[in-house]
């Protein structure tokens, strides 16, 4: 008997590769928004060359194991068929801005909220109350109005079905080797920056994350083969399974906990014991009702956003990359220009402020001048 037919090996797994992923996290201060602004604004791409290390060895990873047989991921929601690229782009950018609001990502709140962090359980609660609304509440009338109606056929454009014209069989192919290719792009990128290769503590995060993504797909897809009940194939994501936790938590409701419930837990859990290990553990709140209040705009962002994109910047900016989705690029660039609006708001007063032209912006700051 196969150990994956016990309905609760998927949630243990994915609280082992959760543990692994928050405590490498906490760790490494593996951050999305942060590795961003550092590149922004401190010209230090190495947060955000880990972010890319971690996607090219998650695909790397994840197409070797189809080829290999091992796992089958073509059922994966980000692999839907019509593909929701507009809800991408629009869920992206409502993301993007919330995250700046907040000052990180659901992956990050969780991370902080296990070294005791009070706003990020506040920003969690508000994002996962809004995953739900936007799944099944009153916001998801408006991803069914004026989001799903857009969605794109891709059998009409010739493309491949499952909303990817990569999607990957068993053995070598031509797509496949299209896949690689992308996966060595990205970690030539990361790793030609010599900055970066002499971080190992970067290094190490982008490749277990990277590599605990794959996991997820190898777990979620044998349950789904040889289990006897039924589980979505995932590999991580942090907006729609922080609000199943959250349902979890504090109702019964019929089903026992599935992979993203368990790998949110994981997260906490590693998250904690590194930040006890590293004597890092301290009470954190908001400082007024005016941080609170734009805690709680940030997060419901992110959680409406990330249920419309079908994923935050782990979901879309790793997973989705390692299933080679066609709205993963789409998401990851309107979270990126999100943020960008975002930061510009909070840091420079103007929402579009960095598109302003460099003497523009010396005038701005320097009057005298």
């Amino acid at each position: 008997m196969s150990l994956f037919e016990y309905a609760w090996t998927v949630p243990i797994a994915a609280l082992l590769v959760g543990a692994v992923m928050g405590f490498v996290a906490r760790w490494s201060h593996f951050c999305a928004l942060a590795a961003l602004e550092r590149h922004w604004y401190a010209d230090d791409s190495r947060g955000l060359r880990s972010w890319g290390l971690a996607a090219g060895i998650a695909l790397f990873a994840t197409l070797s194991l189809q080829m290999a047989g091992f796992i089958d991921i073509s059922q994966s929601f980000y692999l839907t068929e019509p593909a929701p690229l507009l809800g991408a782009i629009a869920g992206g950018l409502m993301f993007g801005v919330g995250m700046a609001l907040v000052g990180t990502c659901g992956f990050g709140a969780v991370v902080r909220f296990g070294g005791g962090n009070l706003r990020a359980l506040v920003v969690l609660t508000g994002m996962g109350l809004a995953a739900i609304a936007a799944q099944r509440g009153i916001t998801a009338y408006g991803r069914e109005w004026f989001l799903d109606p857009f969605a794109l056929d891709l059998q009409v454009l010739g493309l491949a079905a499952k909303g990817s014209p990569l999607t990957v069989s068993s053995g070598v192919t031509s797509e496949a080797a299209i896949g690689l290719l992308i996966a060595a792009a990205l970690m030539f990128w990361c790793l030609k920056d010599r900055a970066f290769r002499l971080d190992s503590t970067k290094l190490v995060a982008g490749t277990v994350i990277g590599l605990c993504v794959a996991a997820g797909w190898y777990v979620t897809s044998t349950a789904q083969q040889v289990g006897f009940e039924p589980f979505q194939v995932e590999a991580g994501s942090f907006v729609a399974p922080v609000g199943d936790t959250i349902l979890q938590i504090i109702m019964v409701t019929g089903q026992g906990p599935d992979y993203g419930v368990g790998l949110v837990v994981g997260v906490f859990v590693g998250a904690a014991f590194a930040a006890w290990k590293a004597d890092d553990m301290r009470w954190e709140a908001c400082d007024d009702a005016r941080e609170l209040g734009r805690h709680l705009l940030g997060a419901f962002l992110m959680g409406t956003g990330g249920v419309f994109a079908l994923g935050c910047t782990i979901g879309q900016g790793i997973s989705a990359v390692s299933a080679l989705s066609l709205s993963a690029p789409l998401a990851i660039v309107s979270m990126i220009f999100g943020a960008r609006i975002g930061l510009s708001l909070l840091v420079e007063g103007r929402m579009l402020a960095f598109l302003r032209a460099p003497n523009e912006e010396k005038g701005q700051h320097h009057p005298a001048e």
